[in-house]
């Protein structure tokens, strides 16, 4: 154990990032960093997400591997531990050039048909451990994501996208995973955020408390929410995040 100096040296507590610790795509509040501050005294902190470390950087700020014990981008797929980098892996190696060039060619040729209010850029969004579909494009602004998510819920679009998927690629073992507004991920079954656990699990924790705001069934919290190793916390934005952490731990 690296973590002697914490109240409780043996239970970790791992976040989503968007809609848990930050509005969604938007910067972490100072009020949000300093309750984290607080609460790394008493146990051991990470987060978890799905998008790359750039783009963690950009909401949780340039302090992040110094404000963070374990920092899982990607899933856990790119990990540091006290800001030092762990054992990754890659998307593209586990699928092959064949396959991804196939099931990209699907994802584009299935979106062109697609009738939506508008479109943005970025419609497949390549990551180390997975890809990243966005029907209506990831370049969209708030006001565009938002607008965007109230037709999607009214029209299932990206639900009925995965549907589709699914049936076409039922010889690929891969997980489809609706989160945030506009997207969902596509990783091999496995690489869920339940794949950062593997960084973990000979570190000696007792209590590993997860919370996430996307932590139902097609959810991309759902897998490592539900898992038998956590203790899973579904919360509703940032404040209740707060919230919920105030009272667990009397901060």
């Amino acid at each position: 154990m690296s973590f002697t100096d914490r109240e409780q040296p043996k239970t970790i507590c791992l976040f989503d990032v968007d809609g848990t610790l930050t509005p969604a795509r938007l910067t972490v509040s100072p009020e949000m960093k300093q309750l984290l501050k607080e609460l790394r005294k008493k146990c051991v902190i990470g987060f978890v997400g799905g998008s790359d470390f750039s783009k963690q950087l950009e909401q949780l700020g340039s302090d992040v591997l110094e404000s963070f014990d374990y920092c899982f981008s990607e899933n856990g797929l790119t990990a540091y531990k006290l800001g030092k980098p762990l054992a990754a892996q890659s998307f593209i190696n586990w699928i092959g050039e064949e396959k991804y060039s196939e099931l990209s060619k699907f994802i584009l040729k299935y979106l062109s048909e697609l009738d939506l209010p508008f479109r943005r850029g970025t419609f497949i969004e390549f990551r180390k451990g997975m890809i990243n579909v966005s029907p209506v494009g990831r370049n969209c602004n708030t006001e565009e994501r938002n607008e965007y998510e109230k037709f999607d819920l009214a029209n299932n679009v990206r639900k009925n996208m995965v549907e589709a998927l699914k049936e076409h690629f039922k010889d690929l073992d891969l997980t489809y995973s609706i989160g945030g507004q506009i997207s969902f991920d596509v990783f091999p079954t496995g690489w869920d955020k339940t794949y950062c656990l593997r960084h973990i699990e000979d570190e000696g924790f007792d209590t590993i408390h997860f919370f996430g705001d996307k932590a139902y069934k097609g959810g991309n919290d759902w897998e490592i929410y539900s898992d038998e190793r956590t203790i899973g916390h579904a919360v509703t934005s940032p404040e209740d995040t707060m919230k919920q952490l105030k009272e667990i731990f009397n901060l």
